[in-house]
């Protein structure tokens, strides 16, 4: 029962997904390597990813400088969860640089586990208790950064203009 619950989840999330312009593949944990390089533009820096089975393609640049940083084109993270009713995908704020990778590329590439999409923001609140029990940070991004401070609507001013998500089977 859970399984279905999940996978009725997943499918909200990813439909939530491509209503904001944001694209989504689900993928299983040993194929992520090989998908994330397919959507990737280097230079790409990123983080370790803590799900069992995947990792950073060689190409991403996982210690990155503020130089790295600087020059990249693509960031790739790992996800904390993503929230269905939203599109949303809570990014840690670690010392490994989650946030700043994140947000400063053009392209941000979030990957998640398909058990750690929760419904909705109820959800999402509840596992932010355990997060600030450990003083962490957290930040929601919810497709491609938008502004319209200036008349019309503009994308990646204040963050990636383009976002992909991978979500990882986990079945």
């Amino acid at each position: 029962m859970w399984y279905l619950m999940t996978i009725d989840t997943v499918g909200r999330f990813e439909r939530a997904l491509e209503s904001l312009e944001v694209g989504v593949e689900r993928v299983p944990a040993v194929d992520a390597t090989e998908r994330i390089a397919a959507v990737l533009e280097a230079p790409a820096v990123g983080v370790p990813l803590p799900f069992d089975g995947a990792s950073q393609p060689e190409s991403v640049t996982t210690r990155p400088t503020a130089g790295d940083l600087e020059a990249a084109r693509t960031g790739v993270t790992p996800a904390t969860f993503g929230i269905a009713e939203y599109g949303t995908v809570a990014i840690e704020s670690r010392a490994v640089g989650d946030e700043p990778i994140s947000l400063y590329p053009d392209h941000h590439v979030a990957v998640v586990a398909a058990s750690d999409v929760v419904p909705d923001l109820g959800a999402g609140f509840d596992r932010l208790e355990d997060c600030f029990a450990d003083r962490k940070s957290i930040v929601f991004a919810t497709g491609r950064s938008a502004t319209a401070d200036m008349g019309d609507l503009v994308h990646g001013v204040h963050g990636p203009g383009t976002v992909s998500v991978i979500v990882l089977e986990d079945r």
